[in-house]
């Protein structure tokens, strides 16, 4: 089993950056890519980024290519999602989760093929 805990969410200012930090226990052994989705009120849970445990393969959708970058520090057991120039359609409850696989692929944008979530933390960001 593995907990994850997200933190960072706030009220932030649209230009603004925020970066949120996601870290996790329990069964840390295991080498499973990871990402982070995100829910606005009203909508689907959307994928916006993932990241393999060695940090050589990343996923961005493409709302947030070239604003967001994911990473991981392998050691502190946390994934983290920096997020810059935020506009307000970036607000949404985030949510980081433990993908199936090790690998990147197709897949990685559907949250069906992720098997552990956080609480998720919000993101309010005012124009």
């Amino acid at each position: 089993q593995v907990q994850l805990v997200e933190s960072g969410g706030g009220l932030v200012q649209a230009g603004g950056s925020l970066r949120l930090s996601c870290a996790t226990s329990g069964r840390t052994d295991s080498r499973n890519a990871m990402g982070w989705f995100r829910q606005a009120p009203g909508k689907e849970r959307e994928f916006v980024s993932a990241i393999t445990w060695n940090g050589g393969s990343t996923l961005y959708a493409g709302s947030v290519k070239g604003r967001f970058t994911i990473s991981r520090d392998n050691a502190k057991n946390t994934v983290y999602l920096q997020m810059n120039s935020l506009k307000p359609e970036d607000t949404a409850v985030y949510y980081c989760a433990v993908a199936k696989s090790v690998s990147l692929s197709g897949g990685s944008w559907f949250k069906q093929n992720y098997n552990y979530w956080g609480q998720g933390t919000q993101v309010t960001v005012s124009s």
